[in-house]
């Protein structure tokens, strides 16, 4: 019998009572297939694959990551427990050395999901990556420097949201131009906050990109800088939705691109994101990604339908690609030396006003984020926010809230701003609910 190079630990959650519509592309079939073929294959017969049962996450594990409003319990299904859950058990399998590298293979996604959450947006609703991220930290130490490399089709803007300035995580997110694409965001320019920048890396690939181009930004682009950054653990959102057969998406790439990727990256930890040719794409680029991880030969993980032609990359999408890769070689080579005055003004306090929409639940959110510049931290953050059901809130009325956030290894001056924030917020009397979120002490209140 034939033995895995690395051992692999699978955690598999299809989420059986869990869908948005009985038809719809975000559905448990999406990992049946995958299951079929796994099996067919006899994946879980190979020496060194084992498959393990996912845990339920927590109400504390999820707000260390998330303001749900009114509440966690109002937002999430027990599915979404689960789905954070078991992307806690693939944290675990690799840190406590049971495996070399995991694969939490279930649903429902989560890369679309902001910090505040008043609904779901692009099929997710909480991020599953950036609640194991938090447990990590909590688990096996605040100071472990984290990337993650998001390959799903769609920007990863909610783990964007979450990690923009926190300098303990590299975020790269390869996707279709946001230009052609939901959610519509993930330029070049969008770079980090203050206290992080130039640590949001965003690659925006042309309609058309094939395995030649995803390749190709992998290894002059996203390798390089991961070699520099130096992670402690690597993690792979891996969406399937650059697959040349998936309905949602307009790029170019096989099963065989896929497992190429994840030889290439060597993430520790992989998490699967989007993805929604169920017959066509999902079976084969998972067995070939679970082969990759393996160290095992992946040659023969071929979808029926392939065929050269069908797959090629047109040469203008190849120049595009070496223009955009060339681009942010540039711009990451140079971030230390962006005077951050001229980004983000001199004065006490950063703000950005934002408009949110969650399209799977037809919500409007109007956003504004206050970050304290500070010297000696990543500074505390406010965030005031409204939405409402409809586009512009015509459909309901207007929930007002105010969250204050206290980032990791916080300094004393911004934690006494973050309380004095708080209690402004609760004593004005224009918020339905005002919220704290200190991750570092484990504190959540709720007014």
């Amino acid at each position: 019998m034939w033995g895995s190079r690395h051992k692999v630990g699978l955690i598999f959650f299809p989420a059986f009572d869990w869908a948005i519509s009985p038809d719809h592309p975000e559905r448990e079939e999406r990992l049946l297939y995958t299951r079929d073929q796994i099996m067919e294959e006899g994946l879980l017969d190979v020496p060194g694959v084992e498959e393990f049962r996912p845990e339920i996450a927590s109400e504390l594990e999820i707000n260390r990551s998330h303001v749900c409003v009114p509440s966690t319990a109002n937002v999430i299904t027990e599915s979404h427990r689960i789905a954070a859950g078991g992307s806690i058990t693939a944290a675990d399998l690799v840190f406590t050395k049971r495996v070399n590298r995991s694969f939490a293979l279930l649903r429902p996604p989560g890369h679309h999901a902001n910090r505040i959450v008043h609904g779901s947006r692009g099929f997710c609703t909480i991020n599953n990556e950036a609640i194991m991220v938090e447990h990590i930290r909590h688990t096996y130490g605040p100071n472990l420097r984290i990337a993650i490399v998001d390959t799903d089709a769609h920007h990863a803007d909610g783990s964007q949201d979450i990690f923009y300035n926190d300098p303990g995580v590299l975020h790269i997110s390869l996707h279709q131009d946001g230009r052609t694409l939901y959610p519509g965001t993930g330029f070049v320019n969008e770079r980090g906050g203050p206290a992080a920048y130039g640590q949001t890396i965003n690659v925006p690939l042309p309609p058309g990109t094939g395995d030649e181009g995803l390749l190709y930004a992998v290894e002059n682009l996203v390798l390089p800088i991961l070699d520099e950054f130096q992670p402690d653990v690597i993690i792979n959102a891996a969406g399937q939705d650059n697959h040349y057969t998936d309905p949602l998406t307009n790029m170019n790439v096989t099963a065989q691109g896929y497992a190429r990727l994840t030889e290439l990256l060597a993430p520790d930890i992989v998490v699967l994101e989007g993805g929604y040719s169920i017959e066509g794409a999902l079976p084969y680029v998972n067995a070939g990604l679970l082969l990759a991880l393996a160290g095992l030969d992946y040659s023969a993980a071929r979808e029926p339908d392939w065929s050269a032609e069908k797959v090629r990359q047109s040469p203008r999408v190849t120049e595009a690609i070496k223009a955009i890769v060339g681009q942010l070689q540039e711009m990451w080579a140079t971030r230390k030396d962006v005077d951050l005055a001229n980004v983000f003004g001199s004065g006490p306090v950063f703000e950005r006003h934002r408009r949110i929409y969650y399209d799977t639940d037809n919500i409007m959110e109007e956003q504004v984020e206050r970050i304290g510049l500070c010297s000696s931290c990543s500074g505390w953050r406010s965030i005031y926010s409204g939405a409402a059901r409809g586009l512009g809130g015509a459909l309901g009325r207007t929930t007002m809230i105010a969250a204050i956030l206290i980032p990791w290894h916080a300094c004393t001056q911004c934690r006494g701003e973050a309380a004095n924030k708080f209690q402004e917020a609760l004593d004005s009397g224009r918020f339905r609910y005002v919220y704290l979120q200190d991750v570092e002490r484990d504190i959540y209140r709720r007014s």
